[in-house]
């Protein structure tokens, strides 16, 4: 007797076709969340070595290597998020090459030391390209099953991100003090390929799907930064008996991880992605947020050794380490996206007076992480007291005018 043909959603193997951009109910798939959850992982050792450059005195070193390996965690972390919400079909051949990326960032994970410490980026390199040649390969088979301005599109990615690569590898040759310059081009030349590759037609890539994603990566690492930072003060206390100086660090820490969470979702993100405009510069913008959001974590533990007493730096800048990159956060989130949705100037100056008093914050001494904490506390209490205060006068002036009519 001769099997049935399955039906076409039950094949291993579907065409990888367009998705819907007007979808409902799109939502984030376990295989997303595993692939997010694996990138933090690298995430988490660049925030390691990031806290020992910074705890030795090499923190403009330090900050440059942790913005190089940062930029290549998150650049293909977002080109598989573009590109699975527009042709995510979940068929078995796109779930292994999303496996084979996630195997490629944690061979990037495993050289992250080597590139802080010895400036060797081969397994960097051989991670990136793993993750880079399986995003390819889903770009043609994406090509192959479309036609016409899509077909040139998807071709265009898999050629831009091939050719990429290929410039990728002068890490592997350049002399060391060239290595930052290689890293700016290549940048400047991987972030020119979407605009290039989608002039004439847009991917149809899902506003809500894409906001859910990264406001889901933001958790993580704001996740991992709590973590990093409740190792820190576990292991100061445990060795050193130092409770009165980690207490402020632990409850600043804290404070500054919750108002980070509420500051970025206390607006609907998705209604600034309403085209290929919006969406290249919300996309973007997004790597210094989760950069500086990882490493509010590295400082905190900058800020732990410095209280237990084996960080060489001064107290000054082991404050600096967690007050600059939570200020450059707040601006961020209110350039990015949150000063589009705040009503007179008071909520618009709300996030930049807390950036300004988070770095003020800075010359506190003893007391400067819990300052800076309480400072974007107030921040949050101010913008939702404002907040309550517009709707209570709309809703004054709605029954105002009801009466009148």
């Amino acid at each position: 007797m001769t099997n049935p043909t399955p039906p076409p959603r039950m094949r291993p193997v579907r065409p990888l076709v367009s998705r819907d951009r007007d979808q409902e109910h799109r939502a984030a798939t376990p295989l997303e969340l595993f692939f997010d959850l694996c990138f933090v992982v690298a995430v988490a050792q660049a925030g390691i070595e990031l806290v020992h450059a910074v705890a030795e005195g090499h923190a403009g070193e330090g900050v440059a290597e942790y913005a190089m390996v940062f930029f290549a965690v998150w650049w293909a972390w977002m080109n598989f998020t573009w590109f699975a919400s527009a042709y995510d079909n979940d068929d078995a051949l796109y779930r292994v090459m999303t496996l084979v990326q996630i195997a490629g960032v944690l061979i990037l994970a495993a050289g992250v030391s080597r590139a802080f410490g010895e400036h060797d980026w081969t397994f960097v390199y051989v991670g990136y390209l793993v993750m880079r040649v399986a995003l390819a390969s889903q770009w043609l088979r994406a090509a192959h099953d479309a036609s016409g301005a899509e077909r040139t599109t998807a071709q265009r990615y898999a050629g831009g991100v091939l050719v990429c690569q290929v410039g990728w590898s002068a890490l592997l040759f350049a002399p060391e003090g060239a290595l930052p310059w290689v890293f700016l081009v290549m940048a400047v030349a991987e972030m020119s390929v979407p605009p290039l590759a989608e002039r004439g037609f847009s991917t149809a890539w899902h506003a809500r799907h894409i906001a859910e994603r990264y406001g889901l990566f933001t958790i993580i690492v704001l996740g991992e930064t709590i973590a990093a930072a409740t190792v820190a003060v576990k292991s100061g206390a445990e060795e050193n008996d130092a409770l009165d100086e980690l207490l402020p660090i632990a409850g600043g820490g804290l404070l500054i991880v919750f108002a980070a969470w509420w500051i970025y979702f206390v607006v609907p993100a998705h209604a600034r992605l309403l085209s290929n405009r919006q969406g290249f510069l919300w996309g973007y913008g997004h790597y210094p947020i989760f950069a500086s959001a990882a490493a509010i974590g590295a400082g905190i533990e900058v800020a732990v050794e410095h209280a237990i007493g084996e960080a060489h730096v001064s107290a000054t800048a082991a404050a600096a380490a967690v007050t600059v990159p939570a200020a450059l956060y707040l601006l961020l989130v209110w350039g990015l996206h949150s000063r589009y949705f705040k009503v007179g100037i008071a909520q618009q100056l709300v996030l930049p007076c807390a950036a300004l008093g988070v770095l003020l914050s800075t010359f506190a001494g003893h007391w400067a992480v819990l300052t800076a904490g309480l400072v974007m506390a107030a921040a949050v209490a101010t913008g939702v007291t404002l907040t309550a205060r517009m709707v209570a006068r709309e809703a004054s002036a709605g029954r105002d005018g009801a009466r009148t009519a």
